[in-house]
Order: structure tokens, then sequence, then C-alpha cells
């Protein structure tokens, strides 16, 4: 499976993401689900999909049995079913949510934003199932990027989208245009802001 579309993998990321991190409210509504795609942190790209262009991904993903619909009370409800589909365990299922919302990232990356999905418990746990997802029998499902100039470490991708293109980070300076350095400052505060948060909620919890 190589050839969802960027909303499709954005669709998929978000309803992983939300079982975990708002559990209450899960299966999502379309509504709650369009605002999942659509948030302005914690995504890369940063999106502005539609309700209708929702829709339709889900109804293209629930051919697939990637999602399922449940129509418990007034609205209809949404779930994924990527683990059984792709017969992975919940570990690979946070790691391939974490890349579809966010792009290529290194494993201390995905072992930092995974950390509300499922907490590993060190690098090397993460690079055993970024191993075991690269060399799974059935086909390969992420891929270890080439290294770019200047970084330290290579980053990982998801392939469930083809081959992905290996450009530096969207919040790298060389990619911000010159006429809005402010907005990415903004954004990235607003997801540092975010981290702290999740940070201080763990905080309380212990």
């Amino acid at each position: 499976m190589n050839d969802l579309s960027l909303l499709e993998t954005r669709v998929l990321g978000t309803l992983v993401e939300k079982q975990h991190t708002v559990p209450d409210t899960y299966p999502l509504t379309l509504n709650a689900l369009v605002s999942g795609c659509n948030q302005k942190t914690s995504r890369s790209p940063v999106m502005e999909a539609s309700e209708t262009e929702v829709q339709a991904t889900l109804d293209n993903l629930k051919r697939r049995n990637l999602v399922i619909e449940s129509s418990g009370g007034r609205v209809a409800r949404y779930a994924h079913n990527v683990d059984s589909v792709l017969k992975v365990p919940s570990q690979s299922v946070a790691i391939l949510a974490v890349l579809m919302l966010r792009g290529p990232q290194t494993p201390g990356e995905l072992r930092t934003n995974c950390e509300r999905l499922h907490r590993f418990a060190d690098l090397s746990a993460v690079e055993a199932f970024l191993e075991e997802l690269a060399a799974r029998p059935a086909g390969a499902l992420v891929v270890q990027l080439a290294r770019l100039p200047g970084a330290r470490e290579n980053r990982w991708a998801h392939l469930l989208s083809g081959t992905p293109v290996n450009s530096p980070p969207m919040e790298a300076a060389a990619s911000v245009p010159e006429s809005k350095p402010l907005e990415a400052r903004v954004a990235r505060l607003e997801s540092e802001v975010a981290e702290l948060r999740a940070a201080l909620d763990r905080l309380r919890l212990q």
C-alpha cells in the first residue's frame, strides 16, 4: 500500500493521534476530524482541508477498510483500522502516524513526538521498530533517507504515499520564503508551546 494521498495520510494520522490524546471523544465526528487535520501545531505541512474534501477522503478510506464508520448517537463517527489492515503492532502504528502528520524525522525526533501515542523506552527501541517496518516481508512501510548536507542524523519517512522526496524540513530556515519569516517563527513557537503543555500534563499525572 503506497498510493495514499496527502489528505488520506493526514486523516489516518489524525485518527491515530486522537485515539490516544482525546480517547473520550474517539471515534471522531467529521467536524472534529476536519479540525484535527487542519491543526496549526504538530502538522507538516499545515493544511486547510474542507469538510467536503475530508468526507470524500473518508469514503475512499472506508472502501479500503482503513477507516470504520459507526453510527452511534446522532452523528457518524470514524475510527482507523490501520493496525489490522497493515498487520503491524501499536508501536509501529504510532511511528507511522507521527510520520504521516509531521513528515520525515530522525529517530530522536520520532521518540519525542510519539510520546503521547506510545512511550518508547529508549532510542534503540524506536530504531528497532523502524528497521522492522523497513524490512517488512509484505512490503516496506518506511525508508531511511540519505543524510542531508549539514545534518547530523538520517531521517526516516513513511512509504504510504510512494517514494518520498528528500527535501529539508519545512521549518528549516533555508526553506522559509523571505516574505514569511514571522509566520514560520509563530508556527515554531506554537509547536513548542504545545509540547511544553504536553510535558506539564505528564508531570501533573506523575
